[in-house]
């Protein structure tokens, strides 16, 4: 952290606090190291705050989009992860090959969900501000 020379009763020691948290500092003299109690009428409060990440769930087994598709239908996928900004189509629709189904936005960019054949649309799998993975498969086609 920070380096500090201390010259005391004549005698010069290298200092470097290690490490500083609530009213314990840890410090090493002289290549010799130290937890050192530090007393002050008031405790400064680090400027950065700590940051503690919540355990995200792994399994997503109880999420809505299902990566599994039926054998008669073409599956159309995400091509990379984002949110469903906007659903173009409902099931039922007929649709041509390169038509817009949906728009997702991934990576600050809004990204055209295309049709890759002529069809009807069978089911959809997501709804708009939904989160997606790469792969999730969106929609479903006849």
């Amino acid at each position: 952290m920070k380096k500090f020379k201390f010259t005391i009763r004549g005698n010069d020691y290298d200092v470097e606090v290690k490490d500083y948290e609530d009213n314990i500092a840890i410090v090493e003299v002289n290549g010799t190291q130290y937890e050192v109690e530090v007393h002050q009428k008031e405790l400064k409060t680090p400027k950065t705050p700590k940051l503690v990440r919540s355990n995200v769930p792994v399994d997503r087994k109880d999420s809505k989009i299902k990566k599994s598709v039926s054998n008669r239908a073409s599956s159309l996928k995400a091509p990379l992860p984002g949110n469903i900004f906007k659903v173009l189509k409902k099931e039922g629709d007929e649709v041509k090959k390169g038509e817009t189904i949906m728009i997702m936005e991934a990576m600050k960019m809004e990204n055209n969900i295309q049709s890759e054949k002529d069809g009807k649309i069978t089911s959809i799998k997501v709804k708009e501000g939904d989160v997606v993975l790469q792969n999730d498969v969106l929609a479903e086609m006849e």
